[in-house]
């Protein structure tokens, strides 16, 4: 949507990560208050996560080939989630130190990309049929915000004056919409709407995604 509204890259990713923040917090909100968080197993995906995604915040690379990569891998997502509407059962134990691989790298690419990661994380925990739709949910929101966050920090570090512009630009015209917006969804998402209309909402956003990251949308 920012590159579609022409604004140039460099401005791109520090509101992307200032928006993520405020949304996700609301969703922890509602994903967590309605227990849908398995702590327990999920944990190490957000060990090495935090981390990446601050040295992803810190460079800035140009990376055309590696997002034109994951622009091809969320599409096949979007295909495979397109053709099952319910939760898959029974659901497999997912390995701690995949999961502590996959958080490590995922964390780079949000950094990298301004996402948060959850873009990527989600469509992952359900191919792999490790978690439900509202599982996978709380904890990609979770990891949208801790991500944000450190990249954030780390944007900040490498180019301190980038969030102070950024925050200027977005101002409340921006950031009211945004948080009641995502209030709604995360109450809908966590308490309310089917698996089914969850899922084909994530095919829709991974396909947004992806056309993105191909080029075929907005700026490369």
């Amino acid at each position: 949507m920012l590159a579609l509204a022409g604004l140039p890259a460099e401005q791109i990713k520090p509101l992307a990560l200032i928006l993520n923040t405020l949304v996700a917090s609301v969703g922890c909100w509602n994903f967590l208050r309605a227990g849908h968080l398995p702590w327990r197993r999920i944990w190490p995906v957000y060990v090495l996560a935090i981390p990446a995604a601050f040295l992803g915040g810190w460079l800035n690379l140009p990376s055309l080939w590696f997002r034109r990569l994951v622009g091809a891998v969320l599409l096949f997502s979007v295909w495979r989630l397109g053709r099952a509407s319910v939760d898959p059962s029974p659901l497999r134990e997912p390995p701690p130190l995949l999961l502590l691989l996959a958080g490590g790298s995922l964390g780079l690419l949000a950094g990298l990309t301004g996402t948060g990661g959850g873009v990527f994380l989600t469509p992952l925990l359900l191919l792999c049929r490790w978690y439900t739709t509202r599982q996978a949910a709380a904890v990609s929101v979770l990891f949208i915000l801790l991500n944000s966050i450190a990249g954030l920090a780390g944007l900040v570090v490498a180019r301190p004056g980038s969030l102070l512009l950024a925050v200027r630009l977005v101002g409340l015209r921006v950031l009211i919409p945004v948080l009641v917006a995502g209030a709604i969804g995360s109450r809908l998402g966590s308490r309310h709407w089917p698996v089914a209309w969850i899922r084909r909402c994530l095919a829709v956003v991974l396909l947004l995604a992806s056309l993105k990251l191909l080029g075929l949308v907005g700026a490369p």
